[in-house]
């Protein structure tokens, strides 16, 4: 199995069906020289995510958009957050229960999740409640951000 075909199984298991064919053909792998594993994946010299131990991906804003492209992708594994929190979402700070306005259905804890307000992609960050969890709750953290508008200026490149 060569490395493109590994990634897109990857990516079809974790996030549904189709969702793989958002990626782009011409990626550029960063492999380990250790274990001969696929550290990152990159286009464009951006980065788009990294493969993770646990068999899940940390994905950029990058990747998250073009995985958006995909409407069940957006209904199932994405949240929206309300006003009050987007300039503190942009800036990485985490987003709490009470000011998540949609939730996925498919979101488990631990997953990396897309955050957007109004259609727009703001932050990528890693679940701590599964969406069931985040719909009942109105007190607590939702999502960690890891990966915010902020930080995307900076630069993810190669």
């Amino acid at each position: 199995m060569d490395r493109f075909e590994k990634i897109s199984h990857s990516v079809d298991a974790l996030f549904g069906n189709g969702v793989s064919k958002n990626i782009p053909k011409d990626i550029d792998f960063k492999m380990s020289k250790k274990t001969g594993r696929i550290r990152a994946v990159y286009h464009n010299g951006l980065l788009l995510f990294t493969p993770r131990t646990d068999g899940g991906i940390a994905m950029s804003i990058y990747c998250a958009e073009r995985f958006s492209k995909n409407k069940k992708f957006v209904n199932d594994y994405c949240i929206e957050v309300d006003a009050d929190s987007k300039p503190f979402v942009e800036q990485g700070k985490s987003v709490f229960c009470q000011h998540v306005k949609r939730c996925g259905s498919k979101i488990e804890i631990g997953s990396d999740v897309p955050i957007f307000f109004k259609k727009q992609i703001i932050a990528v960050g890693k679940s701590i409640l599964s969406s069931n969890m985040i719909k009942t709750q109105s007190r607590g953290m939702a999502i960690r951000v890891r990966d915010s508008l902020k930080s995307q200026n900076d630069g993810d490149k190669i």
